[in-house]
């Protein structure tokens, strides 16, 4: 199976290089960097890695809307012109550990989608406060309460599709600009009846640079879930039940 792992980027030279290296080295698939306009010279720095790894790492430079979910909605248009059989998509920071990618490789097997999952065995978080922690599960109880949603992990977003999925899926229709892409994506990918399963990780916070969590993205992610079941009203298909791998 060809996989690409997709890895938007903002302001994230500190992180990137040993994070591309670690995942090129360590497993045959493909990285593509989706830059968006880094003030801090990381997409130029993404272009000098794909010199070091001709045919293996590739850099999409944003220059319209900034957002997470736009970087994302780019990154999956581009995956799907090219012959990748699974996509998938993780953060910059190493919160999102790459050895779990084999993992979510492998469970896509039996599942369209695959989340990378903190929540699936308790809490598997390191180096948050408690603040923090009870913010993410709330909110994460919150989303599948309103949509009826059964994923443990909601709002993560550690994951890997299967090409068809996206196909079907249609990222161009996502709305969300900011992190409720997470929620909209899982959400449309129930809808359309895709098989959703997740795979245990543990999340470990940032090592360095700033959160990209801001008061507008808090607010966004409360009123999002209510517009997808507003819209969707009627159409929701049973999603199929997640398991774990």
């Amino acid at each position: 199976m060809n996989v690409l792992v997709i890895i938007p980027t903002y302001n994230e030279r500190e992180n990137l290089p040993a994070l591309a290296r670690q995942i090129l080295d360590a497993f045959p698939y493909r990285v593509l960097v989706v830059d968006d306009h880094s003030p801090d010279g990381t997409g130029d720095l993404a272009d000098q890695l794909a010199g070091e790894y001709p045919g293996r790492l590739d850099v999409l430079h944003r220059t319209g809307e900034r957002g997470l979910g736009r970087s994302y909605v780019d990154g999956f248009r581009w995956a799907l012109a090219t012959d990748a059989d699974l996509i998938c998509q993780m953060d910059a920071d190493f919160s999102h550990d790459p050895r779990y990618l084999p993992d979510l490789v492998n469970a896509a097997d039996t599942y369209d989608l695959v989340q990378g999952s903190r929540y699936l065995n308790g809490v598997s978080v390191v180096n948050w406060p408690l603040r923090r922690i009870i913010l993410s599960v709330f909110a994460n109880w919150y989303v599948r309460t309103i949509t009826g949603l059964t994923v443990h992990d909601v709002t993560g977003g550690y994951r890997c599709w299967r090409r068809e999925a996206l196909q079907r899926l249609r990222p161009e229709r996502i709305l969300s600009r900011r992190y409720a892409f997470m929620v909209e994506s899982v959400f449309e990918a129930a809808r359309l009846g895709l098989r959703i399963g997740e795979s245990p990780i543990i999340f470990v916070e940032r090592r360095v640079g700033a959160s990209k969590m801001s008061g507008a993205v808090l607010a966004e992610s409360m009123v999002f879930p209510w517009r997808l079941v507003w819209r969707n009203r009627g159409r929701i298909r049973a999603p199929r039940e997640a398991g774990r791998s």
